[in-house]
């Protein structure tokens, strides 16, 4: 499926524990790694550029195993293993572990994966914990619609991302969608900042645009 977090190729590639994400030492390697590969920022810009891939590859093995067989395998830090291309990109994930289908359930384990990574991203960083927590949404729900989408039904997917939400607590936004030339797109909270970084132009669907300049692009995008 395309956006899928096996697709990783051009290996050999790297494995390394996702409980990395938790560890200062790594995240202030990976914030000097950052600089190299985006531009030179402050540490908020590229924690949060980093955190915007890192949050999207974390959280795919459970839902789209959730989405496309019913049973999310478990999203947790110590079952979950990122698979990095040798310039320190996010090439995929696998995890281990059956989880199930309960929502509630799943939704707490979340929870427990995202807290402590925002928590250490937030004080190596600077990065506000809302603004980490909103991309941590983002990445959720887009996930969602790209494992229906793979399905051939994006409402497949999209239609667990409020119970998911609501399981996972009021730290973070419930995820929104948009129909935009008969595609459904993800409506985001949240910013990545590259645009800080690269001094390129903010993305398409940036929230931090005009709403009608955000409409007009999409629509200029996808019809």
């Amino acid at each position: 499926m395309p956006q899928h977090t096996g697709s990783v190729a051009g290996r050999p590639l790297r494995d390394v524990p996702a409980t990395v994400l938790t560890d200062p030492d790594w995240l202030r390697e990976d914030v000097r790694l950052a600089a190299r590969m985006y531009g030179r920022a402050d540490d908020r810009v590229l924690g949060t550029v980093r955190w915007y891939s890192a949050s999207s590859v974390l959280v795919a093995p459970a839902l789209e195993s959730l989405v496309l067989a019913g049973t999310a395998l478990h999203p947790g830090l110590e079952r979950t293993t990122f698979h990095l291309h040798p310039d320190g990109r996010f090439g995929g994930a696998s995890a281990t572990g059956v989880l199930g289908a309960d929502l509630t359930e799943l939704g707490a384990a979340l929870a427990g994966t995202i807290e402590p990574v925002v928590r250490a991203i937030a004080a190596l960083t600077g990065a506000a914990t809302p603004a980490l927590w909103a991309i941590a949404a983002d990445s959720i729900g887009n996930r969602l619609l790209w494992a229906g989408g793979a399905a051939g039904d994006p409402e497949l997917g999209t239609r667990f991302a409020a119970p998911l939400a609501s399981a996972i607590g009021h730290r973070i936004p419930s995820p929104r969608y948009l129909e935009v030339g008969g595609s459904r797109v993800l409506r985001r909270s949240s910013c990545c900042l590259i645009y800080e970084a690269t001094g390129g132009e903010k993305c398409t669907s940036c929230p931090r645009q005009r709403p009608a300049e955000r409409a007009r692009r999409l629509h200029e995008l996808l019809g």
